[in-house]
């Protein structure tokens, strides 16, 4: 019924909500009802036509589309940090879903009924991988560093290269984690150049709990440049009774597997770190590894335990299903298998097989096929590029955007005026999607 008042021209909250299809919990239904009602109100205050229901279902669409939906990574970037860095396995997914939907052991032990000690599975896993005495898993690699250092050098001051005083994503800065460890960060050397001299000079000078090495993986110093070796570092170390933490960052499990491409040589590898007597040893479960978010920690039983009995070990541990995804991830590398990791299917599928991908989608969208290059991402393998081809199409305004808004968003670049579409992080049953979808756009 239209009225000479606009304002009782507008439905009631619930009338609202009832005419808006949503998939939202009806509360927060009601809410963004009654949101957009009152934006009606202060437009026609304005002297603006109101239009209530287009508001609502333009907000629900975008509460919907941010409480998470599937998207095609077309960026070239493996490891995307905006996107949950590495995806999943098949067996990861299927292992956690069934941690997930039910009652499970992760801290009884079901032959005798007892507590037990969460994650245990996993840590044997990791030690069998990489040769470590022990292992712990905590939330993040950002964790494993804090409470590595805080349980063995707390109090202490702890020698770190100028050149290794990294920062990453979200404003973390390693020095400001050793303030809040309460490790004393000791800078030695030069930006370029550190050697095992400097470190010396450090622990003759000062009280220090332990020895920090870390390794750069999102820059690189070239030119004139001298890190010391974290095996010199575990021999300086040990002749003054200290451990050496040395955090690899990437994840890389051994730098030695016969399956790794060549253009991820000299990533550290955890085993690498382990045999060059590295007391802790920490990296990040959702990099390199392939697997979930988590920071895996290994090294000696002594030092390891002392983690565990740490006041920071219950904040900062992780629960049953990272630990599921993790299990299936390393039986994975056990089986010798990297290719059933999504990540490591990705990175290891040849640009020759891709150009045909390439070819057929460009046929399509009226796109130009051209030699590029992928990125690992996520902080890892800086100036790592992996040769991949890659479709040219001249940008018009919005189609970027116009992308993103699709039912399943497509993720693409944008590079000197042109929309870049990368396939080498696209599943090839989604390559439909993807020219479907910029069919759409155009």
């Amino acid at each position: 019924m239209v009225t000479d008042n606009p304002y009782r021209d507008l439905p009631a909250v619930d009338v609202l909500a009832e005419l808006v299809e949503s998939q939202l919990p009806r509360a927060l239904t009601i809410d963004i009802a009654r949101s957009a009602l009152d934006q009606a109100r202060r437009d026609i205050a304005d002297g603006v036509e109101p239009d209530p229901e287009r508001l609502a279902r333009e907000t629900i669409r975008a509460v919907e589309r941010a409480a998470g939906v599937p998207v095609i990574n077309a960026t070239g970037v493996l490891l995307h940090t905006n996107l949950g860095r590495a995806p999943w396995s098949d067996a990861a997914v299927r292992r956690a879903t069934r941690a997930a939907s039910g009652y499970s052991n992760l801290e009884i032990d079901i032959d005798t009924g007892d507590r037990s000690r969460r994650g245990t599975y996993v840590e044997s896993l990791l030690t069998l991988l990489t040769g470590a005495e022990a292992a712990f898993v905590v939330n993040n690699n950002a964790a494993a560093v804090l409470i590595a250092l805080a349980a063995v050098a707390r109090d202490r001051a702890v020698p770190v290269a100028r050149g290794e005083l990294i920062e990453i994503g979200g404003s973390y800065r390693l020095p400001d984690v050793m303030d809040v460890s309460g490790a004393r960060l000791v800078e030695v050397g030069t930006t370029n150049r550190t050697r095992v001299g400097d470190y010396e000079t450090a622990v003759q000078t000062h009280q220090c709990g332990a020895l920090l090495k870390v390794h750069p993986s999102n820059y690189r110093v070239e030119g004139f440049t001298e890190e010391t070796s974290a095996a010199d570092l575990a021999k300086l170390a040990a002749a003054n009774d200290i451990p050496l933490i040395y955090d690899i960052g990437s994840g890389l499990l051994d730098s030695e597997a016969p399956w790794l491409p060549r253009w991820l040589a000299g990533e550290p590898g955890a085993r690498q770190a382990v045999e060059d007597g590295a007391g802790l040893i920490t990296f990040s479960g959702d990099k390199l590894l392939g697997g979930p978010q988590a920071g895996l920690i290994v090294g000696s039983l002594e030092l390891v335990s002392r983690l565990r009995q740490s006041p920071l070990a219950r904040a900062l541990r992780v629960d049953g299903v990272t630990y599921a995804g993790l299990a299936a991830t390393l039986e994975a590398y056990l089986d010798g298998a990297p290719t059933t990791i999504p990540f490591w299917r990705f990175a290891l599928v040849e640009a020759s097989s891709l150009r045909g991908r390439c070819s057929q989608l460009a046929d399509r969208v009226g796109g130009t096929v051209v030699d590029g290059a992928s990125t690992v991402g996520a902080g890892s393998a800086p100036g790592v590029e992996i040769p991949t081809p890659q479709i040219r199409l001249r940008e018009r305004q919005d189609l970027y955007e116009e992308l993103l808004r699709q039912e399943r968003p497509v993720l693409t670049r944008r590079d000197a005026g042109d929309l870049v579409v990368d396939l080498r992080a696209v599943e090839p049953n989604d390559d439909e999607a993807v020219a479907t979808a910029v069919e759409r756009c155009l």
